[in-house]
């Protein structure tokens, strides 16, 4: 089984808007409903998923530590550096000269690393180690 690890990459062109035509009413996993007499305004990408352009970057999964999180390989991350890393949240993190996606946890024995496969073993960051949080991961883009 392969880890999960990211390869990171910076945002290009954050400051123009891309915009796509949006249909502002729900789309019904049921019945089927007609969405053209529904498109509305347009969706900025950058506006809705991109809240700390200055400290936003992308990064691309490789592994499937992740997969009951439903993050798989080839999954591209929204990650933001500027959200403060807390107990329970999902994070790109450099431990040791690598990168890895994992969900933090703080507990009194220290901080750990717990993956959601569980193929994988948690890891617990040690006084060593070269550890270091770079972002918390907002949003998960799946190809399909």
């Amino acid at each position: 089984m392969k880890e999960a690890v990211v390869t990171i990459s910076e945002i290009e062109n954050i400051t123009e808007e891309v915009r796509l035509p949006f249909i502002e009413s729900a789309i019904a996993a049921g019945f089927p409903s007609p969405c053209q007499d529904y498109m509305g305004s347009s969706i900025d990408f950058n506006k809705e998923l991109i809240r700390h352009p200055a400290a936003t970057f992308c990064a691309r999964v490789t592994g499937n530590s992740m997969i009951e999180e439903g993050i798989e390989d080839g999954d591209i991350l929204i990650v933001d550096k500027a959200i403060t890393p807390s107990d329970g949240k999902i994070v790109v993190s450099y431990i040791d000269g690598e990168f890895t996606l994992k969900r933090l946890a703080i507990r009194q024995d220290g901080i750990w690393l717990y993956p959601a496969n569980p193929e994988y073993r948690p890891i617990k960051i040690e006084d060593q180690s070269n550890f270091q949080v770079w972002g918390v991961v907002t949003y998960v883009i799946k190809k399909k």
